[in-house]
């Protein structure tokens, strides 16, 4: 006797039940496919700048450039403007009184800049070149008077260039008068004060005192 059931016919898909038929059915509606970039969406995204938040590391490591270092008292002082602060005018037989005044003025806590001839003059320079360069590019000159400073035709030079400033240069010119006495001050300097040499230090003291005074005034 043949069954009532019926069996599926060879190379037949069974059928799914109807309820996860349908759940199949939901899903494939539910994904959507993806759409290619067109040209012009991806030139769009191109073509925006990165944000502020996201900088590449090679723009994230760019810095200023660094100044270069100035000096401590560059701003708000003029004394920065000429090479010197004092140049020392001597005559060649006063050497070492010259250098014992140098050494003083540079090793004083105010550590003031000093031009001396023989030290700091360019080798090969003409001489009166070399001379109203280290004028002009001082604040100060210190004039050494002393007999051989009267005998010495450089000297007087140099202080007759010193005195062409005055007397708009008041201050700017020091005599220091040593080993000589007050009859044999030069008449070229008698509207100046001089500052004298026959103390314990040699009116050193004065003289750096007389410098810093004028120097004061620059700032």
């Amino acid at each position: 006797m043949a069954s009532s059931t019926s069996l599926p016919a060879p190379g037949s898909r069974p059928k799914k039940p109807r309820g996860k038929m349908a759940d199949w059915f939901r899903q494939t509606l539910l994904k959507k496919p993806k759409r290619p970039d067109s040209p012009e969406s991806t030139s769009s995204r191109t073509s925006q700048p990165p944000s502020q938040d996201r900088l590449s590391p090679s723009l994230s490591l760019v810095t200023s450039p660094s100044l270069p270092p100035t000096h401590a008292s560059d701003s708000g002082s003029s004394r920065w403007s000429k090479d010197y602060d004092v140049c020392v005018c001597h005559s060649e037989e006063d050497l070492v009184a010259a250098q014992n005044l140098v050494s003083y003025l540079e090793g004083s806590t105010t550590s003031l800049r000093c031009f001396l001839q023989l030290r700091d003059a360019t080798p090969g320079g003409a001489i009166v070149s070399e001379l109203c360069q280290a004028l002009n590019n001082s604040h100060c000159r210190v004039l050494l008077i002393t007999p051989g400073f009267l005998q010495d035709p450089w000297c007087k030079y140099q202080m007759l260039q010193a005195l062409t400033e005055a007397p708009g240069a008041e201050g700017r010119t020091i005599p220091l008068l040593s080993g000589l006495s007050r009859d044999a001050y030069p008449p070229e300097l008698r509207f100046m004060y001089y500052v004298d040499g026959r103390g314990p230090d040699g009116g050193f003291r004065q003289v750096k005192e007389a410098v810093m005074r004028y120097l004061q005034t620059l700032s």
